[in-house]
């Protein structure tokens, strides 16, 4: 899945970046305290999309 798409769902569901690191987006979900790192790649697979989605208890994306 594209990166982007996993952030506009991770922005859907109420979560928003935390801190910026050298080659990953710190994402924490404001509700649960949960943080999760994001790639910085144009493509994320849907295993680890998946698991990003699980660590910040929101539900899966689509195509993925």
């Amino acid at each position: 899945m594209k990166r982007r798409d996993l952030l506009r769902h991770l922005q859907a569901q109420g979560c928003r970046p935390e801190r910026e690191g050298a080659r990953h987006t710190l994402w924490i979900n404001p509700a649960t305290g949960a943080v999760e790192s994001v790639p910085r790649h144009a493509e994320i697979g849907k295993h680890l999309a998946r698991k990003i989605c699980r660590g910040l208890s929101v539900p899966q994306p689509r195509g993925a």
